[in-house]
């Protein structure tokens, strides 16, 4: 593992847990949308196209910074490149190794829907809003975020070593290098 140059703001070390905040996608989604309207009547009503345009995709949080006074040790925001790569970053970024469940990670139906409809990978779109944070107690930090009113959920822990390992209905596996954002294609296909 190669180290990720940038500037750390917490920390993260083995034994803590891996926590998504918001939803990962929804920000790509709703942009696609806005640009495939159209074509998306052909599929869904004009009530779902809607809700998915009006959708909020940001977190009611005015600084990450106060993602510390909720608990968190540290937060990675999720843009471009999904939340595989903010999974990729912040692991870099420590050289610490980390394993996850993909089926953990909140994504919204309409993302889902939306990314089936053009072949798209919900955990690879881009996802203003959401965020990946670290904490020591992560069940903690999920029931004050959630007191927000902001979706949380305990996806993995932070591990020893470099491994960053994906759990999913198959299996296991290791995370690839971040790969180039599917908003890309989802916006050029036509």
């Amino acid at each position: 593992m190669r180290r990720i140059e940038r500037v750390n703001t917490g920390m993260v070390k083995p034994g803590q847990d891996l926590v998504a905040a918001g939803y990962a996608g929804f920000a790509g989604t709703v942009k696609i949308a806005r640009e495939r309207e159209g074509e998306l009547h052909q599929w869904f009503s004009s009530q779902y196209i809607d809700r998915i345009l009006n959708g909020d995709f940001l977190l009611p949080v005015n600084e990450p910074g106060e993602f510390k006074d909720l608990g968190a040790s540290e937060w990675e925001p999720v843009k471009e490149g999904g939340i595989l790569k903010a999974l990729w970053d912040l692991s870099g970024a420590y050289m610490t190794g980390i394993r996850f469940e993909l089926r953990k990670i909140p994504v919204k139906q309409e993302t889902i829907e939306i990314c089936e409809r053009f072949d798209l990978n919900p955990y690879r779109l881009y996802s203003e809003g959401c965020f990946l944070l670290t904490a020591d107690n992560g069940g903690d930090l999920v029931s004050a975020l959630k007191e927000r009113g902001i979706k949380a959920e305990v996806i993995g822990k932070v591990t020893d070593g470099i491994k960053r390992i994906i759990v999913h209905e198959d299996g296991m596996g290791y995370l690839d290098r971040p790969a180039k954002d599917e908003l890309y294609k989802g916006l050029s296909r036509k």
